[in-house]
């Protein structure tokens, strides 16, 4: 594998992680519910950390980051206000699960052949978490709400996260 074809393959796995984290910030706007709202939260920490991988790996190669490759749309969810009905988020959910698989689809087998073992391993571990994302994303979508953890406080959920985190 080339130099160039190295640089070529990181920048477009990197495009593509650009354009998920996105997708995901902006279904986390979305995602009131609170447990499901902590996947996003949870999902995204890790994702920065992956984008942070990948532009390292980039600027010793004397390139940065690339924008996203293109904007992900998010499902329209429709909530009664006061409830938190998992059923309501159940698209959104089933979309993020859905892109994740496909990302994961169309990485796989060209990180196998990537030469250079140090990015290999980066590539295999963001696409292992990848597919732990996508696992956690189908859970919540079939109304698993304690993806995270178990919750502490009994009773109903009731409220939600809002969409900005300052309101004036």
């Amino acid at each position: 594998m080339t130099h160039s074809e190295l640089l070529q393959i990181l920048t477009d796995f990197a495009a593509e992680r650009v354009a998920l984290i996105q997708r995901h910030e902006a279904g986390a706007q979305v995602a009131a519910h609170y447990d499901f709202n902590n996947t996003y939260q949870y999902v995204i920490n890790r994702e920065g950390t992956h984008l942070e991988w990948l532009a390292s790996a980039l600027k010793g190669m004397d390139t940065e980051l690339p924008a996203a490759r293109a904007t992900l749309a998010v499902p329209t969810v429709v909530v009664k206000k006061g409830t938190a009905d998992p059923a309501a988020y159940r698209s959104l959910l089933e979309d993020d699960a859905s892109q994740l698989a496909g990302f994961i689809g169309r990485w796989q087998p060209t990180v196998a052949h990537v030469a250079h073992a140090r990015h290999r391993r980066m590539l295999d571990i963001i696409l292992g978490e990848t597919q732990e994302h996508q696992r956690l994303f189908a859970q919540a979508a079939s109304g698993f709400e304690d993806v995270l953890g178990r919750r502490t406080a009994s009773g109903p959920r009731i409220g939600g996260v809002l969409a900005t985190r300052w309101v004036e």
